[in-house]
């Protein structure tokens, strides 16, 4: 993809690293956001993967099914760094690939990251816990939290109450060229999206006429709650000429 700068990459992959802290993910955004800087450079590459997890045993799951890249990369030995070529995991969103970071950092291994109560302290237990050889990976990783103010993603990533209408509801992702652009609301098997946050994000003109919500123009059927108009996802991708599809094992939209 084009050459993000770092305050557009961070704001690429923010939405799916707040989405997963909502659902209930033990590890800091500001973290995880500086690990993917750390990992990537900032690049967010074709295949997903931003955190550098490798194929490993192979062993398949709702968040990657078999695909890999190979690729070049540094690994640590004798604190000296060795280039060499590894295989890589590769994810149909970065949505994915971190669902598939929790699984793999919900090992008895990782049990001290899981319970770190800082980013700080968790940064270090990354460190100690073998997840990089990288002998300076925890103060990277704290350099980059205070560099970009990455903290700031903490507190967007603490669980907040569902709307009205949704309560009973789960939360789903909504994916676009393998970004969350935000979670929707799946209710009696349709999904339910905050039009406004979604539709700009797609380059809709998003209206109001006082009941209803407009999609360049076009009424579309429409939930309010808390001042927020919420739409079908189809709907809404049937204005802009938008394929939608379910990912049954993630349970999340892609838009298309």
């Amino acid at each position: 993809m084009a050459k993000l700068t770092r305050e557009q990459f961070i704001a690429a992959i923010a939405p799916a690293v707040i989405l997963v802290r909502q659902e209930g993910s033990p590890i800091f955004p500001s973290v995880r956001i500086a690990q993917s800087i750390l990992e990537t450079g900032g690049v967010i590459h074709a295949w997903n993967n931003l955190g550098g997890i490798k194929v490993g045993t192979g062993v398949r799951n709702a968040y990657w099914q078999g695909q890999a890249v190979v690729k070049g990369t540094w690994e640590y030995v004798d604190n000296r760094a060795v280039e060499t070529q590894s295989a890589f995991r590769a994810y149909r969103s970065i949505y994915h690939f971190y669902k598939d970071q929790e699984l793999f950092l919900g090992t008895s291994r990782y049990h001290r990251v899981r319970a770190a109560k800082t980013p700080e302290s968790q940064a270090q237990m990354f460190q100690a816990s073998g997840y990089a050889t990288d002998p300076a990976y925890a103060d990277k990783l704290i350099r980059l939290i205070r560099q970009y103010g990455l903290t700031r993603y903490d507190e967007l990533g603490e669980r907040q109450e569902k709307p009205p209408a949704f309560q009973t509801n789960a939360m789903v992702p909504i994916i676009h060229q393998g970004q969350v652009l935000a979670g929707g609301y799946l209710k009696e098997g349709v999904t339910w999206i905050p039009a406004r946050r979604i539709g700009e994000a797609l380059g809709a003109k998003i209206g109001w006429t006082g009941t209803q919500v407009t999609a360049n123009g076009q009424e579309l059927e429409t939930t309010l709650s808390q001042s927020t108009g919420y739409v079908k996802v189809r709907d809404l991708a049937e204005v802009l000429s938008l394929g939608v599809s379910w990912d049954s094992e993630a349970k999340a939209v892609f838009l298309e």
